[in-house]
C-alpha cells in the first residue's frame, strides 16, 4: 500500500484538511510554526489559550484563523481541543504543536491515503526528534520500524497489535468525525496520560490505521519528558491502590464505548482493555517501538551558508529519513529554527553569542574601516542568522570596495529577509544580557549633564582621583586593549592607570604618566602592587584584570558620591559579569554584608574602591594569599577598623569575567586567619566550591528559652511542641508556652493536663497582644537566649538550636532567623526585605528549598535587615535592653521587624541562615496601620534596604532587574 494515493478528481487540500495549531504562552514558537505551515494550502486554525493574545498574527498571517481562548488556560487542554474540533468543517484534521514540524508532503500523502481508503481512520509516518541549540541542531531517532498497517477486520486485533508496539498517534491525520466522536465521549476530567492512552485505543477500535514508510514529523525532544509532569508508563504500571483503581475505572469506560469491539460482555471488555494497557506498558518498558538515540548533528557552514551534518556511528537506514528530499526539508526547518529561535536551551546559548556579537559591533575610539570589518567578520562567524549584523557587514564591505564578498553577503541578507525583520535583535533585547545593556545605556549622562558635572568637579579640585591597578599576568595585549579602551571611552577622566605586565611594556613610562607600565613576574607582582600604592598620588585604588571593561558612567558617579563621603574607607560597587558563554548577568550587591562576604568572597570581595591610606595602613596586599588578594585585604581592614566606613554604591563600575567557582585555598586560609584574630577556633566547610560555612565553635552551652504563644489551634500547637521536643538535639533549653486570658477552652483544657519537664506554662491575668505575650514570657524565661517561635511552626533540623546559637553567640550579632518552607519543600520566607511588594516581604517565595537563588543568596548565610518572629533567636539581655517587642504601636504586626531594626540601630547584625529550616506558611500580617507606623519610624530603612539593592525590583520574587531608570545626576550635584 506504499505510494501516492491521490487522484485527479480529489478535492483541493483546502477543502480536505484543517491544521489545528495548539499553543499556550509561547508567541515565538507560534510565529515560527505559522511561518512554516502557511505555505501548506489548507485551512489553518490557531488555538491559543494564553492569557494575552499574540499581537500582529492577523497582519503577518492573514490566511490564518487565530482564536484567542484564554478561558481554557493551560490545564484545560482537553476542552480547548474539543472547542477546536468543533470549528473544523473539513473531513480531515491534524493537530500541530507549536514546536513541531509536520512535513508538508507527508501530510498531503496521509490525506490522500485516507481518501483512497475509507475504512482507515488515521494515517501518519515516522517521527524524528530534534533539539535546537545555539549553534546547531541535534537529531534523535524516536521510532523503531514497526508494523505499519493495522488492517485487521477484527477490532480487538488492531487495538492489541497497535498498543503492543505503541507509536504516539495524536498528531496523525485523522478523520474529523472520529476525532470528534472520541473527544465527545471522553470524560471531561480525564488526565493527560489517559487521554493519550484512550485516544489510541478508541481510534483503533473504530477504524483501521496506517503508518506510511515516510518521514512524517520532526518533533522537539521534550516529548520524552512530559511538560505536563505526567507519565503514561507510570499510569499503566504502578501497582498502588489508587493507580490500579484508575486503570480499572478507565478500562470500564473504554469497554462501554460504542466501537468496533463487539461480542464481549462488560467484564470481558474491561479485561480486554486492561490487556491492552499491559501490552502498551510492556512496549514502553522494553522500548519495542520507542527509543531515544542521537543519530546526527547539523551545523551551518558560515562560508557556504548551508548545513553540514555529522552522523553518529550508529545509523538506522531502515528508517525512511535518509534521502535528499527529506534532508532538503530539514534544511528549511533548520533555517527557521536558527532564524526564528525559541525555546529555553536555544535562547540561553544564543544570548551569549548575541552578547559577543553586540560587543564586536560596538564602535571603538581607534576604529578604522578595516578594523570594523575585521570585527564584523568575527561576529559573523559566531552566528550568521543575525540580520542586523549581516546588513552592517554588507554596508561596510561595499564601502571598502570588496564587491565579491559584499555580493555573497547580500544574497544571504536577502534570504534572511524572508523572515520577520529584526527578529533576532528584538529577541536579544528581551534577554537579560540585552536588557542589561539597555539599562546601562539609560544611566549615562547626556551632554548637558556631563558639562554640569565637569564644572562641579572642577569646583572641588577635580574630584577624587582613581588609581586603576591592572594585572596583565598572561601578557595578553588584546585583553589589555579592551580594558584601556573602556577607560578612555568612559566619561570620567580623573584616573591614573598602572599596568602590571609579565610581557615587554608597550611604552617607556613613568609613574607621572596617566598610563604607566610596570614589568613584573608571577613571583613579585604583589610586591610591585604595594610599591606602586605607596608611591601613588591617587585618593582611591581599584584592582582589576585585563579584559575587565569599565562602564561608561560608573567612575563618574563614584567620583560625585565620594565627594560627600569623607569618612568612607572602602566601597563595594555593583558589576555586570560576563559568563563563559558570553552572556551577561547582573551582580547587584547589598550594602556591606559581613556574613555574605565571608560566605561568598569570590562574588563579594572583587573590585572594591579602597582609600589609599586605608590600604597602606592595613599593610597592603599580601603575597601569602595571592589568589585572594582583595578578600584578604578587606578582612584586615575590618580587623583594623571594624565595620565602620565600609560602604556600597549601587552602580556597576565594571563588566568583568565571572569568577570560576572552585576550591580556593587562599580564601580559606585567610578566612581562618581572620577568624583566629577574632578569637575563634572555627571550622570552615564548603557545601559548594567557592562558598563557605563557618562553625564558630563556641565553647559555652547557654540555656535557651523557646517562647511559644499558645494560639487557638490545638493540633498546630501540639505539632509545634512535639517537633521541638522530639527533634531538638541541643539539650540546654526550656519551652515557655504563653497562654492568653481568652484562650480557647480546647487549648486551655489540654494545657491544663499537659506535663513535660522542659515545658512550663505562663498564664496571663489579662488579655494581651501576641507581642505582649512574648514580652511577658521573656521575663519568666530563664535562658540566656530567647527563641520566639510561632505555635503554627514546626522545626525540621535536629541541630536547629546549635545553628542559631552559632551566630547568636557572636558579639556583633543581635538576631538570627531561619529559612521558612512549606510542606512541599518550597520557600515561604527567606529573610525580610523592606519595601518588598508594597510592604515588608521576602524574596524567593515559591522557589525550591535547596535552590541557590540570585548570587547564591538563597543558600548562604548573610545579613538581612529583619527576620520574622515565626522563629527568631535573640540574646535575652539585648531583648530587654531594646525594650522587647513594641506591643502598642505594633500590636497587630511587624513588631519583629521593628525589633530587628532597633538591634541594627544599636550596632548589631541580623543573620539569616538557610541551615535552619522551619515549616510555616510565612504569610505577612495584614496590618496597614502598623505598616504605616513602621514606614514612618524607619523611613530611611524603607527608602533603601541595605540588605537589598536599589537596582533590583521590589516586586514578585525579588532579586530581578528593576525598571530602567536614569541616574539623578542633578541630585548628585545639589
Amino acid at each position: 500500500m506504499q505510494g501516492k494515493y491521490g487522484s485527479e478528481h480529489a478535492l483541493p487540500l483546502s477543502e480536505q484538511l484543517t491544521v489545528l495549531v495548539i499553543t499556550h504562552n509561547r508567541p515565538a514558537f507560534l510565529r515560527r510554526a505559522l511561518q512554516f505551515y502557511c505555505p501548506l494550502p489548507c485551512r489553518i486554525i490557531v488555538l491559543d489559550s494564553s492569557p494575552q493574545a499574540s499581537e500582529g498574527i492577523a497582519d503577518t498571517f492573514p490566511s490564518v484563523e487565530y482564536l484567542h481562548l484564554p478561558q481554557f488556560g493551560y490545564w484545560d487542554a482537553q476542552a480547548k481541543v474539543v472547542y477546536g474540533i468543533d470549528q473544523v468543517t473539513t473531513p480531515y484534521v491534524v493537530f500541530a504543536a507549536d514546536d513541531d514540524f509536520l512535513v508538508h508532503e507527508s501530510v498531503k500523502e496521509s490525506v490522500a491515503f485516507l481518501e483512497a481508503n475509507q475504512d482507515y481512520g488515521m494515517c501518519h509516518g515516522y517521527c524524528l526528534m530534534y533539539m535546537s541549540l545555539g549553534g546547531g541542531v541535534t537529531y534523535y531517532r524516536r521510532d523503531k520500524k514497526v508494523c505499519e498497517d493495522y488492517s485487521s477486520e477484527r477490532a480487538q486485533d488492531r487495538v492489541l497489535d497497535f498498543m503492543g508496539q505503541f507509536i504516539p498517534p495524536f498528531y496523525a491525520v485523522h478523520r474529523t468525525s472520529l476525532f470528534r466522536d472520541w473527544y465527545a465521549a471522553m470524560p471531561h476530567d480525564a488526565k493527560f496520560e489517559w487521554q493519550e492512552i484512550g485516544h489510541s485505543y478508541y481510534m483503533l477500535a473504530r477504524a483501521k490505521a496506517r503508518i506510511l514508510p515516510i518521514p512524517y514529523v520532526v518533533r522537539e525532544i521534550n516529548y520524552m519528558q512530559s511538560e505536563h509532569k505526567t507519565d503514561v508508563y507510570e499510569s499503566l504500571s504502578f501497582t498502588d491502590a489508587k493507580s490500579v483503581a484508575e486503570r480499572e475505572a478507565f478500562a470500564e469506560f473504554l469497554a462501554a464505548l460504542p466501537t468496533g469491539i463487539v461480542d464481549l460482555e462488560p467484564e470481558q471488555g474491561k479485561q480486554f482493555a486492561l490487556q491492552c494497557f499491559e501490552a502498551m506498558a510492556e512496549s514502553l518498558r522494553t522500548g519495542k517501538a520507542l527509543v531515544l538515540e542521537k543519530i546526527f548533528e547539523s551545523y551551518w557552514n558560515s562560508d557556504l551558508k548551508v548545513p553540514e551534518r555529522r552522523f553518529s556511528s550508529k545509523q538506522y537506514v531502515e528508517m525512511p529519513f535518509y534521502n535528499q528530499t527529506f534532508f532538503d526539508q530539514l534544511t528549511h526547518i533548520e533555517f527557521l529554527l536558527h532564524g526564528m529561535p525559541a525555546g529555553r536551551v536555544q535562547l540561553q546559548q544564543l544570548e551569549g553569542m548575541w552578547a559577543l556579537q553586540h560587543d564586536l559591533m560596538r564602535a571603538r575610539n581607534n576604529d578604522t574601516p578595516e578594523s570594523v570589518v575585521d570585527r564584523l567578520w568575527s561576529a559573523h562567524d559566531i552566528n550568521i542568522f543575525n540580520q542586523h549584523l549581516i546588513q552592517c557587514l554588507v554596508e561596510k564591505l561595499q564601502g571598502l570596495g570588496e564587491e565579491e564578498d559584499a555580493q555573497k553577503m547580500l544574497a544571504w541578507a536577502e534570504r534572511l529577509d524572508t523572515l520577520p525583520p529584526q527578529l533576532i535583535r528584538q529577541t536579544f533585547d528581551s534577554t537579560l544580557s540585552g536588557r542589561l545593556l539597555k539599562w546601562l545605556e539609560a544611566r549615562e549622562p547626556d551632554a548637558g549633564q556631563r558639562e554640569a558635572i565637569a564644572q562641579h568637579l572642577a569646583a572641588h579640585h577635580g574630584g577624587p582621583q582613581f588609581g586603576i591597578l591592572i594585572l596583565d599576568l598572561e601578557n595578553d595585549i588584546g585583553k589589555l586593549q579592551v580594558t584601556l579602551d573602556s577607560l578612555l571611552e568612559g566619561y570620567c577622566k580623573a584616573f591614573k592607570i598602572v599596568v602590571f605586565t609579565t610581557g615587554e611594556p608597550l611604552a617607556a613610562t613613568t609613574a607621572q604618566n596617566t598610563l604607566h607600565f610596570v614589568r613584573v613576574t608571577q613571583g613579585n607582582y604583589v610586591d610591585k602592587l604595594n610599591q606602586v600604592a605607596r608611591q601613588s598620588t591617587c585618593d582611591w585604588l581599584l584592582l582589576a584584570e585585563v579584559d575587565d571593561e569599565f562602564t561608561a558612567s560608573g567612575l563618574l558617579r563614584a567620583s560625585l558620591e565620594l565627594l560627600e563621603a569623607p569618612h568612607c574607607r572602602a566601597v563595594a560597587t555593583d558589576e555586570i559579569q560576563r559568563q563563559a558563554s558570553g552572556s551577561l548577568v547582573d551582580v547587584f550587591r547589598p550594602g556591606f554584608n559581613l556574613d555574605l562576604l565571608q560566605s561568598f568572597p569570590a562574588l563579594m570581595s572583587r573590585h572594591w574602591l579602597i582609600r589609599r591610606e586605608v590600604l597602606l595602613e592595613a599593610g597592603g596586599y599580601s603575597a601569602d594569599f595571592s589568589k585572594a588578594l582583595e578578600f584578604d585585604l578587606l578582612l584586615r581592614i575590618i580587623e583594623q577598623g571594624g565595620l565602620n566606613g565600609l560602604a556600597h554604591l549601587d552602580e556597576p563600575l565594571l563588566i568583568a569575567r565571572a569568577p570560576v567557582l572552585e576550591e580556593n585555598a587562599d580564601e580559606r586560609l585567610t578566612l581562618m586567619r581572620h577568624l583566629g584574630n577574632r578569637g575563634y577556633k572555627a571550622k570552615i566547610t564548603s557545601a559548594q566550591p567557592g562558598t563557605y560555612q563557618i562553625d564558630y565553635r563556641h565553647t559555652e552551652r547557654p540555656l535557651v528559652s523557646i517562647v511559644v504563644p499558645a494560639g487557638d489551634d490545638l493540633p498546630a500547637l501540639q505539632q509545634c511542641l512535639q517537633g521541638v521536643l522530639l527533634r531538638t538535639r541541643y539539650n540546654q533549653y526550656e519551652v515557655v508556652v504563653a497562654v492568653n486570658q481568652n484562650q480557647s477552652a480546647e487549648v486551655n483544657d489540654w494545657l491544663g493536663t499537659y506535663q513535660h519537664p522542659k515545658v512550663s506554662i505562663l498564664r496571663t491575668d489579662k488579655l494581651m497582644s501576641v507581642p505582649a505575650l512574648y514580652n511577658a514570657a521573656s521575663q519568666q524565661a530563664q535562658g540566656e537566649y530567647l527563641v520566639l517561635l510561632a505555635a503554627d511552626s514546626e522545626v525540621v533540623n535536629p541541630n536547629w538550636l546549635e545553628s542559631l546559637l552559632n551566630h547568636a553567640q557572636r558579639p556583633e550579632v543581635g538576631v538570627v532567623g531561619p529559612k521558612l518552607i512549606d510542606r512541599d519543600g518550597k520557600v515561604t520566607q527567606a529573610g525580610l526585605i523592606l519595601g518588598m511588594n508594597g510592604g515588608v516581604g521576602s524574596a524567593f517565595v515559591g522557589e525550591k528549598h535547596d535552590a541557590n537563588g540570585y548570587m547564591h543568596r538563597l543558600a548562604l548565610e548573610q545579613n538581612y535587615s529583619a527576620v520574622s518572629k515565626v522563629c527568631l533567636m535573640i540574646g535575652k539581655a539585648l531583648f530587654t535592653d531594646l525594650g522587647g517587642l513594641d506591643s502598642s504601636t505594633f500590636a497587630e504586626g511587624f513588631s519583629d521587624v521593628d525589633l530587628c531594626l532597633k538591634a541594627g540601630q544599636a550596632g548589631y547584625l541580623t543573620v539569616w541562615t538557610p541551615l535552619v529550616q522551619v515549616i510555616h506558611q510565612g504569610e505577612m500580617p495584614q496590618a496597614p496601620n502598623a505598616l504605616d507606623a513602621l514606614r514612618e519610624k524607619w523611613a530611611a530603612a524603607f527608602a533603601q534596604d541595605q540588605a537589598y539593592n536599589a537596582n533590583l525590583a521590589l516586586s514578585g520574587k525579588g532579586f530581578s532587574l528593576g525598571e530602567s531608570a536614569p541616574v539623578d545626576w542633578a541630585q548628585l550635584l545639589a
